[in-house]
Formats: C-alpha cells, sequence, structure tokens
C-alpha cells in the first residue's frame, strides 16, 4: 500500500469508517487494511519530521551546487554554518564528489533515517552464530568483543561493542 494510501485509511479510521467501508472506498481487501491499522495498535502513527540537527534539501542542494563549481568543502561549509566534516560525510556518504545529486541523497538520508533499525546480530548470521557460540561457551561480552576484533578485518563486519553484547546476553 502506498505511502498516500496509508494516509487515506488513517484519515478515514479518524472519521470513523469501518474496516469494510475504508477498504471500499480504497479498493483494497478489509484484511489489508486491518493490516494497516493493527500495525500500529488502532492509533495514528505521529507524522515523520527532521531532527533540527540534520541537512535539509536546500543546503544539499547548495552542497551540489558547491561541488559543481569546484569549491572546497571548507567553502561550502562556510556558507552553510556548517562544520566542513559534515559537509565531508554528507559527500562521502552519497557517491563523492563526481556522483553527489541533492534529490538523492535526501532520499537517501530520509529512508536511512526509519524507525525501528534492526540490531548488528539481526542484520548478520554469521555475526550472531558467533558470538552465541562464545556465550555458550561462557565468554564475557568484553572477551568476545576483543576476541573479534583480532581474529577479523574490519571489511569482514565480524565486529561488536562489548556495550551491545552486555545488553543482549
Amino acid at each position: 500500500m502506498s505511502d498516500e494510501q496509508k494516509h487515506e485509511v488513517w484519515r478515514r479510521w479518524r472519521d470513523g469508517q469501518s474496516l469494510s467501508e475504508i477498504g471500499r472506498a480504497l479498493g483494497k481487501v478489509p484484511g489489508s487494511i486491518h493490516g494497516v491499522v493493527a500495525a500500529n495498535g488502532g492509533f495514528v502513527p505521529a507524522a515523520r519530521t527532521r531532527s533540527a540537527g540534520v541537512l535539509s534539501l536546500a543546503e544539499r542542494e547548495e552542497i551540489s551546487r558547491g561541488l559543481a563549481a569546484g569549491d572546497s568543502f571548507r567553502a561550502i561549509a562556510g556558507r552553510l554554518g556548517r562544520a566542513p566534516s559534515t559537509v565531508s560525510r554528507e559527500v562521502g556518504r552519497h557517491g563523492g564528489r563526481e556522483r553527489y545529486r541533492a534529490a538523492r541523497a535526501d532520499e537517501g538520508a530520509w529512508s536511512n533515517a526509519r524507525r525501528p533499525k534492526s540490531c548488528l546480530l539481526q542484520q548478520s548470521p554469521a555475526l550472531r552464530d558467533t558470538v552465541a557460540g562464545k556465550l555458550k561457551e561462557d565468554w564475557s561480552p568484553r572477551q568476545i568483543a576483543g576476541w573479534l576484533a583480532r581474529a577479523f578485518a574490519p571489511e569482514d563486519g565480524m565486529y561488536v561493542s562489548q556495550k551491545l553484547l552486555f545488553f543482549r546476553a
């Protein structure tokens, strides 16, 4: 279901329409409407908003124009009133000097900000199985984190903080 359709579901739900009525209006079966409503316990989800500290689309467009003009990160950052490291990370995260596009970067940042995020151990079955095996052997979180750092290269993705393990154990 598209975001617009979900918005319409919630608008109609707030107005007191039944799942069947909403389904008929949108050309959907009531079960699919129920899935949207039940996912939030029947409460209308809060609208997504940007944090005040994140780059806006206008700032990303200024970065893009600055890159096209050949300006340095420091010069672009000065115009934006941001730290040069912020501009550098933004450009590096979204394709580099040659491939940076403001609209694509903004869309990607907005998408990456979605919550909840899956945890590191959920994303990597190999890491999860390795950590679970060490925990079964009664290793401490500190021992596991240290062993992973020594046994694997950073690019292998086999890294975890002992603090993460402490809360998961």
